[in-house]
């Protein structure tokens, strides 16, 4: 009897997926110095590089040629260097809407970074607006909101103002 459910929990935790593999299926993907879940689709595979996008993803699969259905594991060797050299080469083909770095502030260039480059240059970025103490660079510093949004009754930090009740109060208890 134990066995029995033993073995059922065993085939219940066995996906078809997996089993449905072949030895060539790789879990991990290497893309742009980003480990990709093989389990994933090319969409959404794509979409774990920092700096990829559901369009850019899009974009990058129908100028390979992969389905977009396929599953991110199956791929070969060959269609994982495609799919790089294609990402390197995004900003040939791209709109200038659609890149994610316009007119770059110390070469004047269009650049689409990707993963840790585009960290840095973000990091780099703030700094430089805190250098020279520019509004947007104080409201980092402080750690207020930067984009004009109210901070009177939301993105409150430290002692929050409110309404408190005393005991003798009607309503209550």
């Amino acid at each position: 009897m134990a066995e029995e459910t033993k073995s059922k929990k065993a085939d219940k935790k066995s996906k078809p997926e997996d089993q449905a593999k072949d030895e060539n299926f790789r879990y991990i993907v290497r893309i742009l110095n980003t480990d990709v879940d093989g389990n994933k689709n090319i969409i959404l595979g794509l979409q774990s590089v920092k700096g990829v996008g559901s369009r850019v993803a899009r974009i990058v699969a129908k100028r390979t040629g992969i389905p977009t259905d396929e599953i991110f594991g199956n791929l070969s060797e060959e269609q994982t260097t495609e799919i790089e050299n294609v990402l390197n080469s995004y900003i040939e083909f791209a709109p200038a809407w659609a890149i994610n770095r316009q007119c770059d502030i110390e070469t004047g260039e269009d650049m689409h970074l990707y993963g840790q480059n585009l960290e840095l240059t973000n990091k780099d970025d703030i700094n430089r607006l805190k250098m020279i103490k520019c509004y947007r660079g104080r409201r980092h510093e402080q750690g207020q909101k930067v984009r004009g949004q109210r901070t009177r009754s939301n993105g409150r930090t430290g002692l929050t103002m409110g309404v408190s009740r005393t005991k003798n109060q009607p309503g209550s208890k």
